[in-house]
């Protein structure tokens, strides 16, 4: 699922307290609407696959480092569920589904080439081959995603290509200059926002 973060008329209050209180961090409205409404949409998300009840689902994540509310998000009620979403000003995305799951949405920078990103997120061989920005966020995007899953670390990006052996591929492009992708173990397909009330 994805779209903009008005699109997502969740109530805020099935966020929890670290949610919220992280929400009130951001310090322009936009960032804090893209936030919450990522963190809504996962919860849909999980719902639509899980056939519950999305007010009822707790979304919790932990990361040794940063603590609560950082890491790789999970359900409180099924943590087995693999579960993902990203947010970038002006648009969100969720994916959920048996097994590991990804999803990372960026911005397509303007101009030419990012030679610094290409050179940071790209291996030769990918590197010899792109050359706009598109091409170089729609990489960007899968690596992302494989780091969502666990698989790739950001240091190591330039190391190695986004490998989909095994797993499945779901990308679009939305709005203007945004590159979305999914890679899950199960095929995926792409879902309308429900509509809540």
């Amino acid at each position: 699922m994805g779209g903009r973060p008005g699109e997502v008329r969740a109530p805020e209050d099935w966020l929890t307290a670290v949610e919220r209180e992280r929400a009130d961090r951001f310090r322009f409205p936009e960032d804090r609407a893209s936030f919450v409404a990522a963190h809504l949409l996962a919860r849909l998300c999980a719902a639509a696959v899980l056939g519950a009840e999305p007010g009822e689902l707790t979304l919790l994540q932990h990361c040794d480092v940063h603590g609560p509310g950082h890491g790789r998000p999970y359900l409180g009620q099924d943590p087995e569920l693999g579960l993902s979403f990203s947010h970038t000003r002006g648009y969100v995305c969720a994916a959920a589904g048996r097994g590991k799951v990804g999803v990372d949405a960026e911005r397509v920078p303007a101009g030419p080439l990012d030679k610094a990103l290409a050179d940071h997120v790209l291996t030769p061989g990918e590197r010899a081959l792109v050359t706009g920005n598109d091409d170089l966020i729609r990489h960007w995007t899968r690596k992302e995603a494989l780091i969502k899953r666990g698989e790739l670390t950001l240091d190591r990006l330039n190391e190695g290509g986004a490998d989909l052996d095994g797993r499945h591929l779901l990308e679009w492009r939305a709005e203007p200059g945004i590159r979305v992708a999914v890679i899950a173990d199960a095929p995926v397909r792409r879902l309308p926002i429900p509509r809540i009330g």
